[in-house]
This record gives structure tokens, sequence and C-alpha cells, in this order.
């Protein structure tokens, strides 16, 4: 008991029920998934729902047998108190994480990015967040704020209509929520896409940028490996790593890419030799490397011979490209590498080549 995670989960009841009846093709909201997935993180101590109850009639007796405290918040009081239940659930957090040190992990179930404050302040009370919420109706903000974010639409057990697919790309109607507001809110979030890769002096200044979904599951956990490797002390095991791919990205879930368990996706890679295991703490906690030989010596060896074939000094702008005539399939991020000057670097600490900057061409030129 002493070291299981205990959970309080808060639920914007509007947000999630108008986020699934108007993005998931009209299905009715239910609490079940989220339970069952939330059973396997520890063991959940609070359960508050906030609404105004007259709107959810029917949802009421769903909740009660999931054993949802239900915070009755009116909204016809003649006055404007749309803000009335968000700011219940706000204080009641603040709250609860004051008064019971013991609740470890505050489970916040909505797509509203009004909530990002609160979750940096429990953040800073030392309390892990765990989001959860509609796919289509959370704002891309939220997400990177908590420590994990579990997309409702993913969990096993919702079972989303074939026609929530089209339902989907329907303008979204204003109905005073945040539900149907995520699309203009999904505000100032910044487009991390679209940027070609540069062949630039200087590496970026930032190693734990966000990874798009574009990135493969391969190049995302070997440059993640890559990255603790290069600035730890000592071996990086399994749960270190998939810890720190869930802070790159708190929406990472194996699941997503046919995987039942984290162990699975480290056997798969091993097995493909992308990474190394060797026995870590635990018998089910093993320690993961990147090989020292394989992929990054072929690697090596192509850029090598495509360089040779030149000649001549090779400017590093346009190299990239050369190697890809030659290997269709090449990426430097498949090998740890964040980015193509990090892996020729690499190359020429090897030996393999040899790295230098031209004041002349404004570029690397790379030799044999």
């Amino acid at each position: 008991m002493g070291t299981e995670e205990r959970l309080a989960v808060f639920l914007d009841y509007e947000n999630l029920a108008l986020g699934a009846r108007e993005h998931l093709g009209g299905m009715t909201f239910d609490f079940g998934p989220i339970a069952d997935a939330l059973a396997v993180r520890g063991r959940v101590v609070a359960r508050r729902a906030y609404a105004d109850w007259s709107y959810f009639d029917e949802d009421r007796r769903s909740l009660t047998r999931h054993h949802v405290e239900l915070i009755e918040m009116p909204q016809r009081m003649g006055a404007s108190r749309k803000n009335a239940a968000d700011i219940k659930m706000v204080v009641d957090a603040i709250e609860m994480a004051f008064e019971r040190d013991y609740i470890t992990t505050f489970v916040m179930c909505t797509g509203d990015s009004d909530f990002s404050p609160l979750v940096h302040k429990l953040r800073e009370l030392n309390r892990n967040v765990i989001g959860v919420g509609v796919e289509k109706s959370t704002s891309r903000l939220l997400p990177p704020a908590c420590d994990e974010f579990l997309f409702y639409d993913r969990l096993e057990g919702v079972e989303v209509p074939d026609e929530a697919t089209s339902e989907q790309q329907r303008p979204r109607r204003g109905n005073g929520t945040d539900a149907s507001r995520a699309g203009s809110r999904n505000d100032g979030s910044r487009n991390d896409g679209g940027a070609g890769e540069r062949s630039e002096p200087e590496q970026p200044a930032v190693d734990d940028e966000p990874v798009t979904p574009t990135q493969s599951l391969d190049v995302q956990l070997a440059q993640t490996l890559a990255g603790l490797l290069s600035s730890s002390n000592g071996p990086v095991t399994a749960s270190v790593l998939k810890r720190t791919v869930l802070r790159k990205d708190p929406t990472f879930n194996e699941s997503d890419h046919g995987f039942r368990s984290f162990g699975e996706v480290i056997r798969d890679l091993a097995n493909r030799g992308i990474v190394e295991v060797s026995p870590g703490p635990s018998s089910g906690d093993p320690e993961v490397s990147l090989p020292e030989h394989g992929e990054r010596e072929d690697a090596f060896a192509l850029l090598r011979d495509v360089v040779g074939a030149v000649g001549g000094p090779v400017a590093l702008s346009g190299l990239k490209d050369q190697l890809r005539k030659q290997r269709p399939e090449f990426s430097e991020k498949g090998l740890g590498y964040r980015n193509f000057l990090q892996f020729c670097r690499a190359a020429d600490t090897a030996g393999v080549i040899t790295l230098r900057w031209d004041d002349n061409t404004g570029d690397y030129l790379v030799t044999s």
C-alpha cells in the first residue's frame, strides 16, 4: 500500500459529454472505460463530476453505479454562470491537494485549456497529473501540460460509431462549451510541422520537443534513448525510457502501435536490432541501450562510400539526399540522432569521415 498510487478524479462532465456527442457520432459518454484505465494506474480514492445535472439527467445513474460523486452547479440562476462548474472544480482540486497529501495523482477529465493553470499548479505541488479528453474537442495546449494524457476515444471499451469519422469533418457549432470551442481555442498552439529539415551549423537548442505523429515508434524511442544515454551517468531502464517518452509526448500509448505493454515494444525493438537489452534491477525492467554496431556501422559505411565516390570535399547540404539515392529508407533519427549534422559529427568522431566548417561556402565540407 505504501508505494501504491492514490488517484483523485475530477470530471468536467459537460465538456466530456458534449465532446462525445458532437465528435464521436452522437455516442453517450461512459465513465466505465476511464475507470478501467485508471484501475491499472493506482487506487482511486475520490471521484467527482461537475455539471448542471438537469441537462444530464439520464447520465446520473451510470455515474452513480461507478461511485462518482455528483456536484450540482445549476445554471438557471438569472445570471451567467457558465464558468461556475469550472471554478468549483479548480477550488476543490486545490483544496484536496493541500489537505490530503496522501493523494499522489490528480486525474483531470476535460479537454478545456482553461484548466492548464490548475495542471501547472498541481505539478508544482509535486502531484502527478493525468488528463483525459475527447480527442477532437481537446485543446492542443492541455496534453503537453500533463504528465500523461489519455484520449477517451482510444480507451479500451470505447466503441466509436463508424459515422463519427464524417461527423468530425463538419464545422463545429457554438453551444457555449469548450467542446464546441476547441477548434478556435486550439489558440495559439504552435504548428510544429511544416518546417523542412535544414543542414545548419547550429543544432536544435532543445532536445525534448514533442514527437510529431508522423515519426515512427522506432525513431521516437531511439531518439529518446540516445538523449538519455548521453545525459545520464548510469544505465537506462525500460521504465525510465517510458517515463521520458511520456514527458515528451503525454499522449503516447503503446497500444496505438499494436502492443499490449511497453515490455513488448522493447522486445520487438531488441529483436530487430534497434536496441540492446540486458538484465535490470528487476525482472520486468531491463536495461536498454543502443547497439554499438549493426545499423549505425552500416550507415557510417554508406556515408563513407557516398563521400568517397565524389572524390573530393562534399557540402553537407544536399549530402543526405545523395545517401537516400543509394538507400531510400535511410534516416539518422532511426539511429538515435536528432539531425543529420549530429550523425555526421558522430561519423567524424568515429574516424569514418572528416567534417570541417568552410567560411567561403558557408557550409560544412565532408571528406572521406
